[in-house]
């Protein structure tokens, strides 16, 4: 799960109609295509973060129109993240202020980390209804416990953000996005099919049926 296109870290399930290659292309496609207008923008240096926030924007509407052609779906916590593009993104060109487009994964994940623990609290993995079936035969506590360290995770992520964009150019914070959150998401999720095992985590959901 990322801030660009929520989903593809943690909600394994294949979208049907759509090869793993092309889901990975529009998952990770907006970020991409952002890297690479900051870096090849024939712009001034300066205005180089605007014309990447642009095609960042388009970017994520292409995408999940596309998805939506593909599978007449696309989940609450996408529909979430491209608002955020598209509300900070047009603060950063309107104001001219490269702030608004770095401080939107700080939202994007503090957001989704208050939603989460608000469900810890009263006893409900949200991350269940979002993501069930991507996850057969894993327990009530399973859930809980993975709610509860995705909660922490984006906690995590909100502050990294934080620090990165304050302390680092504009280019670094650009690059960490890709070189630093996406690994770090990618690990994390990894991490967690140990603990998801031991609650009833059923990885092979065909050699069940067989049984």
């Amino acid at each position: 799960m990322s801030d660009v296109n929520p989903g593809p870290s943690i909600e394994q399930e294949k979208r049907e109609g759509l090869s793993t290659g092309k889901q990975l292309l529009l998952d990770l496609g907006p970020l991409i295509l952002f890297f690479l207008a900051n870096k090849f923008a024939p712009v001034p240096d300066a205005a180089k973060i605007f014309a990447a926030t642009g095609v960042f924007m388009v970017a994520i509407i292409v995408a999940m129109a596309i998805t939506y052609a593909a599978v007449r779906h696309v989940t609450t916590m996408q529909i979430f993240s491209a608002v955020l593009v598209l509300i900070m993104g047009g603060l950063t060109i309107y104001l001219q202020s490269e702030m608004f487009i770095k401080i939107k994964p700080t939202l994007f994940y503090g957001a989704a980390a208050i939603v989460l623990f608000v469900g810890l609290f009263t006893g409900r993995p949200l991350l269940k209804a979002l993501l069930g079936s991507a996850y057969p035969g894993l327990s009530e506590r399973g859930w809980m416990l993975l709610t509860r360290n995705w909660a922490f995770f984006f906690v995590a992520m909100a502050i990294l953000n934080e620090f990165v964009w304050r302390n680092f150019t504009t280019d670094q914070w650009i690059g960490f996005k890709i070189w630093g959150m996406l690994p770090l998401t990618f690990v994390f999720a990894a991490a967690n099919v140990p603990m998801l095992m031991r609650h009833g985590l059923n990885v092979d959901p065909e050699a069940k049926k067989a049984e």
